[in-house]
Order: structure tokens, then sequence, then C-alpha cells
């Protein structure tokens, strides 16, 4: 599993992707792998979305192999 890290996220974890194998089951598990990781991330996970393959997923989504997650900040714009 691929996981990208978007704007300011790349910044919190100092890279733009990590591979994760085995994939964690679900979002709650993979949170749970990133914060362990890059603890500054729990700081964002409240206003963080996450994609799998580009479509936003719920936290009952399930993660195979190949899927590519990505964590999706908040966007402004004008």
């Amino acid at each position: 599993m691929r996981v990208l890290f978007f704007a300011q996220l790349k910044d919190v974890t100092g890279c733009d992707l990590v591979e994760l194998a085995p994939p964690p089951p679900n979002a709650e598990q993979l949170w749970k792998i990133l914060i362990g990781k890059f603890p500054a991330l729990a700081n964002h996970q409240k206003n963080v979305r996450l994609a799998r393959n580009w479509e936003y997923i719920d936290a009952k989504t399930v993660f195979a192999d190949k899927d590519e997650i990505a964590l999706i900040p908040p966007v402004s714009g004008g």
C-alpha cells in the first residue's frame, strides 16, 4: 500500500509518501500506524480526509495491497 501526503502534511512527515506492507485492514488502523511513525499527524487527523485510489472513503473501507491512499488536508481558495 502506498500512502501519499499533500500540502502541509509533507512538512509534518518530512516526506511525500510511504509504503506500508502489509496494508492495515481499515482507516482506523492506518491512522494508528501513521501516527506511530509521524506523531505530529495526530494534530491533523480530525481535519484530514482519506481517499483510496482517488475516491474519498469512510471508516469502514477495507484496504488491499495495491491501494493508493491519499491524506487530503483542508483546502481553501478563492
